[in-house]
């Protein structure tokens, strides 16, 4: 066994001390004398051989086989014979083998080597396609260039020949060089232009002579003007005895004689306050003068109707009694009638919208309703979300807390109605006007509302009290609901608004985007899951509006329901979430989510921009696609699915989770451009 293992053992041959080589170095020599064999030698002989070789090996392995199926004993010197004639075609076939090796490896080698220098080829060609691209480019440049001498408009061919002399035209010169014939006709331009330089200098001075002549003519009649001024003085009588039509405000106050107490206190407020605070505000009267003048008298004591109805049971007359419905439409009216004269204040907004508001006083009922009318300064484009945001029955709703104009004013109305059968005033509003608490307030009157009121009174104190801050209101609102207008016009086609001065609460680059801004019922709010602690809050009321957003970023979509105050932007709209993205999640059941509702709701006074805050409720949709941002890229990866992250991290962040909760850090900081937490 170990005789057998040390034939096998490969010799170790070192180089000898006469500088002869080893074996180890002979076997390196001749695999090299194979590789520069391999150029020698012809592929297709090798080939051949290989069949040969195949075919003597096969004829051996066959007579090996017959002479030890025959079984002789003279045959045993025979076959080890041919078994060295098969090992020595079996040295042959591993030498072809090791040849084919040799020869594929450098076919491999040359292919490689042509294909680099083909690649090299290539992008020198594609270099030198740029290159050409790039020079035909300037090229183009250049040929479309346009000299300044091209916009100048100068004068034609014909009128530069007979205009112009000669010392500048030189016709002889010129007229077969079109290069010549520019440069004279640009110097003929600049000759005209310093002719027409010096007239406009001599015109200069013309005007400033005749602006003295204007000046002193203006003092002379400026010393006329106390002069004019005593004579319109002098004739004031003379105007009063003929009714000059130019005294409109005497004809107003005669015509104010025949108002309502409350209407008269009205006008007579408005009007002060117009010539002392505001002079775009408009006060009038309008109505039936003669038929005032007719009801000009002492309210009679309504408790006169049931004797009437008992007078008329004992008149006996053949006509046909009125049914009890007749009768009660009739009483109806009379009860729910107005004065013939009405009073209309027309408040014009700085961008030019006006807002004309109609005052009737109600006689039987001693209430002031009001109808609204709108006349914007611009344009509206069409908005479905905006719909109700102009409309004049909803416009003024909650002007003041709680005062949404669908209800009487007056408690004594309540008995009123009973007799003649009225369930609510809300039924008559589109005819009659809304019966504000603010607009009795500035007709003076109040109603207390533990008792009614015994006596009609119409207090100028009160209604003096409440004017100026009623005005702004009413302006605030307008103004208000244009801008809201705007805005949802934009937002329903997925742009956000973001003004100018407001650009610096956001980062520059925000990938989530607006979808879908739609309105909504305050049924359908109700029945959302997630708008339940707002309701239970008491911050979600009928008469607020409700709308519903779609913020999208890959394959996460955040729905939003917006409820909005009728008295934006005073009142902050509120927020409420819900995100679907590897399920549904909210505040109740993701802490980030109800982070994420504070960030717009709880802090909504950085977002309110520039006085008076319109761009609160845009300001607040922004911030939620930030939000989104930063809520997606610092989700945690699943490192156990292939691919690139959905939402790679782009914005900087200190610190991506805090506290047991992990909240993450919503909080935007200008001009760092990083957020942090709170």
């Amino acid at each position: 066994m170990s005789s057998d293992s040390l034939k096998k053992r490969k010799p170790k041959v070192n180089r000898s001390e006469d500088g002869k080589r080893g074996r180890h170095d002979e076997q390196e020599g001749r695999y090299y004398s194979e590789e520069a064999e391999v150029d020698v030698r012809d592929s297709r002989e090798d080939y051949q051989l290989y069949k040969d070789t195949c075919v003597a090996l096969q004829r051996l392995m066959s007579e090996i086989q017959d002479l030890k199926s025959k079984g002789s004993k003279d045959s045993a010197m025979e076959i080890e014979e041919k078994k060295i004639q098969s090992c020595v075609h079996f040295m042959t076939l591993k030498k072809l083998n090791r040849l084919a090796n040799i020869r594929l490896k450098k076919a491999r080698d040359q292919t490689h080597e042509a294909k680099q220098k083909v690649d090299a080829y290539n992008l020198q060609l594609q270099n030198l396609l740029y290159e050409v691209m790039h020079l035909q480019k300037e090229i183009t440049k250049c040929l479309e260039f346009k000299s300044k001498h091209e916009e100048i408009e100068l004068v034609s061919v014909e009128e530069f020949y007979s205009d112009a002399p000669a010392a500048i035209s030189k016709p002889e010169i010129t007229s077969t060089d079109p290069h010549q014939q520019t440069l004279s006709r640009l110097d003929w331009e600049l000759e005209q232009r310093k002719r027409l330089a010096e007239k406009y200098k001599e015109c200069l001075a013309s005007k400033e002579k005749i602006l003295k002549e204007i000046e002193i003519k203006k003092e002379y009649l400026n010393t006329l003007q106390p002069q004019l001024n005593s004579i319109m003085q002098a004739s004031l009588p003379v105007q009063e005895y003929l009714s000059m039509p130019f005294d409109c405000m005497h004809k107003q106050y005669e015509t104010a004689r025949h108002l309502p107490a409350p209407l008269y206190v009205l006008f007579v407020q408005a009007s002060a306050y117009s010539q002392a605070c505001d002079q775009k505000l408009v006060v009038a009267i309008e109505g039936n003068v003669e038929e005032a003048r007719a009801l000009f008298k002492p309210p009679e004591d309504s408790q006169d109707d049931e004797s009437d109805s008992d007078a008329e049971e004992e008149q006996t007359t053949k006509r046909r009694r009125p049914t009890l419905g007749v009768q009660l439409d009739d009483k109806r009216k009379e009860m729910l009638k107005r004065h013939p004269l009405c009073v209309t204040l027309t408040l014009m907004c700085k961008e030019g919208s006006t807002l004309t508001l109609t005052f009737y006083f109600l006689m039987n009922l001693n209430i002031l309703t009001v109808k609204v009318k709108i006349q914007p300064a611009f344009e509206l484009s069409t908005a479905i979300s905006a719909g109700d945001l102009l409309n004049p029955d909803l416009i003024l709703g909650c002007l003041y807390q709680g005062d949404d104009g669908k209800t009487t004013p007056n408690p004594a109305n309540k008995y009123q109605f009973d007799k003649i059968g009225i369930l609510s005033l809300s039924d008559y509003i589109s005819e009659l006007g809304h019966p504000y608490v603010w607009a009795q307030t500035m007709g003076g009157l109040h109603f207390p509302t533990d008792q009614p009121q015994p006596e009609f009174v119409a207090d100028n104190a009160l209604s003096a009290s409440h004017m100026e801050k009623t005005i702004k209101l009413l302006k605030t609102r307008l103004l208000s609901r244009l801008s809201l207008h705007r805005q949802f016009a934009s937002l329903e086609h997925g742009s956000i608004p973001v003004s100018l001065e407001c650009q610096s609460l956001f980062p520059a680059k925000v990938i989530s985007r607006l979808t879908k801004w739609n309105v909504i019922a305050y049924e359908d709010y109700l029945a959302l899951p997630y708008t339940k602690d707002v309701v239970e809050c008491g911050l979600a009321k009928e008469t607020d509006q409700y709308f519903c957003l779609l913020i999208e970023r890959g394959t996460a979509k955040l729905n939003g329901v917006v409820v909005l105050n009728p008295d934006y932007s005073s009142v902050p709209p509120v927020f409420s979430l819900c995100l679907n993205w590897k399920g549904e999640r909210s505040s109740s059941n993701d802490d980030n989510i109800g982070v994420m509702e504070s960030e717009v709701n709880v802090y909504y006074k950085e977002l309110c921009g520039p006085p008076p805050g319109f761009q609160l409720l845009t300001n607040q949709i922004q911030r939620l696609c930030m939000l989104l941002d930063v809520y997606l890229e610092t989700e945690r990866h699943d490192n156990s699915v292939e691919g690139p992250h959905e939402f790679p991290p782009e914005k900087i962040c200190l610190r991506l989770l805090r506290g047991p909760s992990r909240t993450k850090p919503f909080k935007y900081n200008y001009p760092q451009g990083f957020f942090s937490h709170r």
